[in-house]
């Protein structure tokens, strides 16, 4: 077995706890391919896990990287459906800060039609995530207001896009008049600067929130369920403000709202497979249709992770970044 080049966290701490290393090339399992990493995506959970506060699941690779793009190296016993030499995209369980990881079969799609290797490189991660809180399993009014909070980050881009994309009138939270322009280039019908501007007052007065995407928590929480028209759904992603807060819970029953969150690692084996199927019926297709582009803000060396780390946690990019092995 060759080696590989990947990036390790030894001990959990900053950006710089981020160092080149030199891995066995894992081999690809049963219902497994190997993917030869053209690139890389570098996520939210990437830097909790690099602080050491998201373990990964038993049996997976400790080394950071949840989403991936790249050729299809080796194909192991009954991973219907590839071949050696296809261009992929996957989900992966970590591991993609690497030049080779294996992936369940079942979480790897074609590259979508008009999409780039590399760019399709920041495409599962936040479709999976996007895709299986807001729209898998749940039936919605074609014009459903929809309230993605940071419409120029990662996830809210892609929410923004694919609300858009399916009928949804959108309305964003963004941070400067940069970001409204690349919001609305998205698709977002309303972007709402939340450094000067009450999102909740503004919501309200365009009817309330049908759906909430929300990563920030804090007093956001209780700002949600004001903003929030009757029979919502307010789904919790992350909490960059906290996520211990003190609510009035009489608005919740008072408007039947439902108040839900998931994370996509822990999830099974099987529900991210159909989640794959899914997205490649309902949503890969819109990519050929421009109704849906990749969003990369930019592409560094697979060495300069922290530098990507440090880049994520400032919070000055807008879509997804990327790193090349």
């Amino acid at each position: 077995m060759t080696s590989m080049r990947v990036i390790d966290c030894p001990e959990p701490g900053g950006p710089e706890a981020l160092v080149p290393a030199e891995r066995d090339r894992p081999r690809a399992g049963a219902g497994e391919v190997l993917i030869e990493v053209a690139a890389v995506g570098v996520n939210g959970p990437d830097l909790v896990q690099r602080r050491g506060h998201y373990p990964p699941p038993k049996g997976a690779s400790d080394l950071l990287g949840l989403e991936v793009s790249g050729t299809v190296a080796e194909v192991g016993e009954g991973a219907d459906g590839w071949s050696a030499g296809d261009k992929v995209c996957a989900l992966t369980n970590g591991g993609g800060y690497a030049e080779f990881v294996a992936v369940d079969a079942g979480h790897v799609l074609p590259v979508p039609e008009g999409v780039s290797l590399e760019d399709a490189g920041g495409l599962c991660e936040t479709y999976f995530t996007v895709w299986s809180n807001v729209f898998h399993g749940h039936e919605m009014a074609p014009d459903a207001r929809f309230l993605v909070h940071g419409g120029a980050g990662g996830i809210g881009s892609t929410a923004v896009q694919l609300g858009s994309a399916l009928g949804l009138e959108v309305l964003t939270t963004v941070g400067s008049d940069e970001e409204a322009a690349f919001a609305t280039d998205l698709g977002a019908a309303k972007t709402i600067n939340f450094r000067d501007e009450d999102f909740v007052e503004i919501v309200r007065e365009a009817g309330g929130a049908d759906i909430i995407l929300d990563i920030i928590g804090g007093d956001y929480i209780a700002k949600n369920i004001k903003a929030a028209s009757p029979d919502a759904r307010i789904i919790q992603l992350a909490f960059n403000a906290g996520s211990k807060v003190e609510i009035n819970l009489m608005p919740v029953m008072l408007k039947r709202l439902t108040y839900t969150g998931s994370t996509l690692r822990s999830r099974s084996d099987a529900f991210k497979t159909e989640v794959a199927s899914a997205l490649r019926e309902h949503v890969w297709p819109l990519f050929g249709a421009g109704k849906l582009k990749p969003v990369t803000h930019t592409v560094l060396p697979l060495e300069k992770a922290a530098e990507a780390h440090a880049m994520m946690e400032a919070a000055s990019h807008r879509g997804k970044i990327l790193l090349r092995p």
